[in-house]
């Protein structure tokens, strides 16, 4: 019987905890933006919540992977 590799799983739940902040930092800065475009830093904000965003995406594929690559492999 194979048993669950607590490594791999502490390290999934670690990139699920990145994803976490992320996930919440990114829509509200770009609503931010979006309120705000006139100002001169529109642009690289704009760019900054959509790379937040992106990478709450990948961080939360990345740990559910690893996550489930723990549990039932």
């Amino acid at each position: 019987m194979k048993h669950t590799d607590k490594n791999l799983l502490m390290r999934g739940l670690k990139f699920l905890a990145g994803a976490l902040p992320l996930s919440f930092i990114g829509p509200v800065v770009l609503f931010s933006s979006f309120k705000n475009q006139e100002h001169e830093w529109f642009i690289p904000i704009l760019i900054f919540a959509l790379l937040a965003m992106a990478a709450a995406v990948f961080l939360m594929f990345k740990g559910i992977s690893t996550v489930m690559k723990a549990l039932f492999d």
